[in-house]
């Protein structure tokens, strides 16, 4: 990786709401990260998300529905700490990482999260008991999207 090649990546960091961006090519890796605090992920990426319009029929349903819904005090949210695709399972033909009413650990992986064609697991950072998946399988996710309601223990 050439010098300039790391300073674009250093720019498009300091311009993005993104803290942090790991890249791996030809077997040399460079992480790069700002502030103190950094999401809970293995890597965190900055993918564009095309704007799509929602049919008529999705504008109605957008409409009818509450702007937010209270979380009880007693649930914690799991965010998402990147944008890409959530799946909740591993391939398409196994079992869901968590279902509601699974109890986790710390380090439990919750969901994969696809972002530039690289599979990234999310990891809870909570005990408890997942209480609501707030996201369905295959759909897009933006930075700090809430995917999960856990119950802590």
């Amino acid at each position: 990786m050439d010098l300039n090649y790391i300073r674009d990546l250093v720019t498009l960091l300091s311009e993005s709401g993104v803290d942090e961006i790991e890249i791996e090519e030809h077997g040399k890796k460079i992480r790069i990260a700002k502030g103190k605090n950094t999401a809970v992920a293995q890597q965190q990426y900055f993918v564009p998300q095309q704007m799509q319009m929602p049919t008529p029929q999705q504008q109605q349903v957008a409409e009818t529905k509450p702007v937010s819904a209270p979380t009880p005090a007693t649930t914690k949210e799991i965010r998402s700490p990147i944008v890409g695709t959530f799946y909740r399972t591993p391939a398409p033909d196994a079992d869901a990482y968590v279902e509601v009413g699974s109890s986790v650990k710390v380090g439990s992986v919750l969901c994969i999260i696809e972002a530039m064609k690289l599979m990234n697991e999310i990891e809870s950072d909570i005990e408890g008991k997942i209480v609501k998946i707030l996201v369905e399988n295959g759909k897009p996710v933006e930075f700090n999207q809430p995917l999960f309601l856990v119950e802590p223990v």
